[in-house]
């Protein structure tokens, strides 16, 4: 439990760390010869703006998918990245009704490209790909 409340507590506080830089900071930059673009755009919906709910809405779900992981767990270290990037996103969209998505990969393959992502997505990500793995080898 302590490698799970260490890595959502880094991914928590990272996200934190560079919303709060990005709402601070200039305009659009691009990285990596342009393989990652970095600029900011408020997103209202929910994920990749399937379904348009208000954050009173989104909350109730958000939490009891988290009390779930905790519960189904699997690798530490990836329930701790999906928790933590889960906790940032919902703790975004509850306080200020929107999150803030700034990555895009404007060379990913197919409809990846099109949307843009935050680092909380990114953690997201890695914990269910974790997870997926520890899985597998059971």
């Amino acid at each position: 439990m302590i490698v799970t409340a260490i890595a959502a507590g880094a991914a928590l506080s990272l996200c934190a760390l560079v919303r709060r830089g990005l709402e601070a900071g200039k305009g659009p930059a691009s990285l990596l010869g342009g393989r990652v673009l970095v600029r900011r755009l408020y997103n209202r919906g929910s994920g990749f703006g399937l379904v348009p709910l208000d954050a009173r809405q989104v909350a109730p779900l958000s939490l009891a998918a988290l009390w779930a992981l905790l519960r189904w767990g699997g690798s530490r270290l990836g329930t701790g990245l999906l928790l933590g990037g889960g906790l940032s996103n919902l703790y975004e969209r509850v306080r200020r009704g929107r999150v803030l998505d700034y990555l895009r990969f404007p060379r990913a393959p197919g409809v990846l490209k099109k949307y843009t992502y935050n680092l909380a997505d990114l953690f997201i990500l890695l914990g269910a790909v974790l997870l997926l793995l520890r899985r597998r080898k059971r």
